[in-house]
């Protein structure tokens, strides 16, 4: 398999790495592995990008730029609010300095504008071979109940609209049955969750439609610009609430990266956000518990192996004691799913500056 590593040089205001200690640190890696991109972002400092692109291709390897779109932009400039569908503030999680996990609304075209407006200020003459669109999403149920039950704004309102679903009409179904609103008949790796409530399948289903046609937008400016284009996504289990329906988002990419993150105790994090759903909605029906071990990762890969772009699933490489406690088996195990799957290759996640050696040499084992 080939490999594209990420590496998080800081948000908007302050930078985490130099250039020579992340060249330093691509030298050692790529002399143990394979590795095809770089994704790396988002500190807006151009020098830093023009020394590692010319790094990268001397030794032939892609750098795309990691980009948030619907989340954190919005401290660089300003942006329209995400609110919920009664029109209140959604919830956020501030990770870490540059992560918020504040977000925008997905449908207002000044957003769009800002992510590309972002891009020709301080990315675009820093010699990207293409972007990689991160955040492209609404609130989790890191925001409780009302945080998937978003955007509700004026621009999102008109949006439902014209796709054929009022939101008044979800509004009122969601206070009528509360949390029973997300009932379910069960769960398929390709199917999703089978809803019992119609509105809140049609809810749900035309979020990710709308999601879909704002990042087809995005593709095509960036495509235009003669640039690869890659999406950050939410495992298949909870792609569907945070608007991620994985046909519709990927018709226009030419690679996906499901974070398929079975060890981290953050958004994204696939055990903690269906323990957070779970806890927002406990009289809800149809939630099994779940054991995220190897069979429920080979069903997950199942959701995607079919569609026509390439697929790289994001796999935590890092260590990190509070969120996410990787250990080299549980690379390599991740790893040996992926390939066994045929997959294009694998996205170690989600900085490979925080990547024990024992973890990488686990990889080179196995290309060995």
């Amino acid at each position: 398999m080939q490999y594209i590593l990420q590496i998080f040089t800081g948000g908007w205001k302050n930078a985490t790495y130099t250039a020579d200690k992340i060249i330093q640190r691509l030298d050692a890696v790529t002399e143990m592995i394979p590795v095809s991109k770089v994704i790396i972002g988002w500190h807006p400092d151009a020098d830093l990008y023009k020394k590692i692109g010319a790094y990268l291709s001397g030794k032939g390897i892609d750098m795309l730029l990691w980009l948030p779109v619907f989340s954190e932009i919005g401290e660089l400039t300003e942006a329209a609010a995400s609110t919920d569908l009664w029109r209140q503030p959604v919830g956020s999680l501030a990770l870490q300095e540059g992560e918020s996990f504040v977000f925008y609304c997905p449908s207002t075209p000044k957003n769009l504008h800002n992510v590309k407006d972002v891009y020709e200020r301080y990315f675009s003459g820093c010699g990207f071979d293409g972007a990689f669109l991160d955040k492209i999403r609404t609130q989790s149920f890191v925001g409780g109940v009302k945080g998937v039950l978003s955007c509700g704004c004026g621009s999102c309102e008109e949006a439902y609209r014209r796709r054929g679903l009022p939101l008044d009409d979800v509004r009122r179904e969601y206070e009528k049955c509360g949390d029973r609103f997300f009932d379910v008949d069960g769960y398929g790796p390709k199917e999703g969750f089978l809803w019992k409530n119609s509105v809140a399948r049609d809810f749900f289903r035309t979020k990710g439609a709308l999601i879909a046609d704002s990042v087809t937008d995005l593709c095509n400016y960036f495509k235009d610009q003669n640039m690869q284009v890659g999406l950050d996504l939410y495992a298949p289990l909870m792609s569907g609430f945070v608007g991620q329906d994985y046909e519709k988002i990927s018709a226009h990419v030419d690679f996906i990266k499901p974070m398929l993150y079975r060890r981290t105790e953050a958004p994204a994090g696939i055990g903690y956000e269906y323990r957070l759903l779970r806890e927002a909605v406990r009289e809800a029906q149809g939630y099994e518990e779940i054991r995220t071990d190897r069979d429920f990762l080979k069903k997950q890969v199942e959701a995607f192996t079919d569609l026509p772009c390439e697929k790289y699933p994001g796999i935590e490489i890092n260590y990190r004691e509070d969120i996410a406690r990787t250990d080299a088996s549980y690379v390599r195990g991740s790893l040996e799913v992926l390939k066994e799957a045929g997959m294009n290759g694998a996205t170690l996640s989600w900085d490979v500056m925080l990547a024990p050696d024992a973890h990488l040499q686990v990889i080179r084992e196995l290309e060995g």
